[in-house]
């Protein structure tokens, strides 16, 4: 086993997994009101936690909302890494979280459209106030086997980035509404 480089090593998310721990617990309330007093400096699988809280606390339309968040983010941060093999977290999350949240997300054209341009147009009003290189410690890099490459692509890229992952994130929106509008109805 090969020891993390320093820079792998300085990413601390122990906050993040108390957080999370706290919203799969038996009373997640006050951890839902923690990360919603400053979303955007959540990780986004603190993101995916308090979806899943909020949708299974009957608040469907708000989780599902923190889900497309979530993804989104998720997302930017693994096309910002320059670590290619961090591209699992994206599957991973999903699969943990997003089935009960997309089998309602997705039984409505309309709502899911709302849902995903609100997120988007969220993402975009809101900064990226946490430390992204959490995505770094989902790929081989984080075992060392790298250890001169830089952790992230340059900052300067970051705002077309953003903006290539949310054009293709509404491109996936539509895709997504035809396939749902051309299902045989009930």
């Amino acid at each position: 086993m090969f020891p993390p480089t320093p820079e792998h090593a300085a990413v601390d998310v122990t906050g993040a997994a108390e957080l999370i721990a706290a919203l799969h617990g038996p009373a997640p309330a006050a951890a839902v009101t923690t990360v919603l007093a400053a979303p955007h400096r959540h990780l986004p699988p603190v993101l995916h936690a308090l979806a899943a809280a909020l949708f299974a606390g009957g608040h469907r339309e708000e989780g599902a909302t923190w889900y497309h968040v979530a993804q989104l983010r998720t997302r930017f941060d693994v096309a910002r890494c320059a670590d290619p093999t961090v591209g699992g977290a994206v599957a991973i999350l999903r699969q943990r979280y997003g089935e009960p949240i997309n089998r309602w997300t997705f039984a409505d054209a309309a709502r899911l459209r709302r849902i995903v341009e609100r997120a988007v147009a969220w993402d975009r009003a809101h900064p990226h106030a946490y430390d992204h290189r959490w995505i770094n410690l989902h790929g081989m890099g984080a075992f060392g086997t790298q250890p001169d490459r830089p952790l992230s692509r340059p900052e300067a890229e970051w705002p077309a980035i953003a903006e290539q992952v949310r054009a293709d994130y509404l491109t996936g929106l539509e895709q997504a509404v035809a396939r749902v509008q051309e299902r045989p109805g009930p």
